[in-house]
């Protein structure tokens, strides 16, 4: 078996291009590749069919013995080694286990989605922030959902800090990027009831039935959902804040609306 090429340099034409992939939205979305870093992230990504292009390892920082295993063997495609330095420079975030990739991911759209009989769905309007988007598919993950689906979204779903917020729940949780007008024709499609969650006109969250197939919808923190949300929602929910804010962090909200449906389903009602 040959040895992988040694790479010391960050001017590498190859480290360029994957700074490039890292840095830049546009260049993922013409290529069609994104940017992975870290063990457990690469490794979620190859078991949800994503396909490894190029995968660069620095020895001096990979652990072949954790818990995800030697994921560097289950990596496809060309492998590099790289120095310290070079590794450092093409690292997003400090930390990290010595591996980066560049890959392929599986897009889904809507058709793609296999849903359960009730299935829970978290949706996203317009979303902007990636840190945000990572952590409710930390939640979705958790909860389970069965899907996310980000609508007209402000960022794309393989936006480095959203991999690396997620945890690699990003290839955990089937993910969708869609129009709004896309999404609601596909929810009322399959009889999922829509929840909105805003300030107006709504009712605690505690006290709606999500035990139904349910897809809880979300807007920015800025500005909320869009009237067209508003227009065709089953019901208007809330979270009562009891303090001086009056929201919270998208991301909470949503653990929070997540769990409540997964909490009504275990107990097989919803009071």
């Amino acid at each position: 078996m040959l040895q992988p090429l040694v790479i010391t340099s960050t001017q590498n034409p190859r480290i360029k291009r994957l700074m490039a992939l890292s840095g830049k939205s546009a260049e993922r979305r013409d290529t069609g590749l994104i940017v992975v870093e870290g063990r457990r992230e690469l490794f979620h990504c190859v078991c949800a069919g994503g396909e490894v292009q190029e995968v660069y390892c620095c020895p001096s920082l990979y652990d072949a013995n954790c818990a995800e295993g030697d994921v560097l063997s289950l990596c496809r495609g060309e492998h590099f080694e790289v120095s310290p330095a070079v590794y450092n420079h093409m690292a997003y975030r400090g930390g990290t286990e010595g591996i980066i990739a560049i890959v392929k991911p599986r897009l889904l759209t809507l058709n793609d989605l296999r849903l359960s009989q009730k299935p829970l769905i978290m949706v996203l309007e317009s979303v902007e922030k990636p840190g945000n988007l990572g952590a409710v598919l930390r939640s979705a993950d958790a909860a389970p959902a069965d899907a996310v689906i980000v609508c007209d979204p402000l960022t794309d779903l393989y936006n480095p800090n959203t991999v690396r917020s997620s945890m690699g729940s990003i290839f955990t949780v089937p993910c969708v990027a869609c129009t709004s007008q896309q999404c609601i024709d596909f929810l009322i499609s399959r009889d999922i009831q829509i929840l909105t969650a805003q300030l107006q006109d709504s009712r605690p969250y505690y006290d709606t039935d999500m035990c139904r197939g349910t897809a809880l919808v979300m807007g920015t923190e800025a500005t909320g959902l869009t009237d067209v949300w508003r227009r065709v929602a089953d019901a208007h929910i809330r979270i009562p804040m009891n303090g001086s804010m009056d929201s919270l962090n998208v991301s909470v909200s949503a653990a929070i609306l997540l769990f409540e449906a997964a909490r009504q389903r275990r107990a097989g009602t919803p009071f």
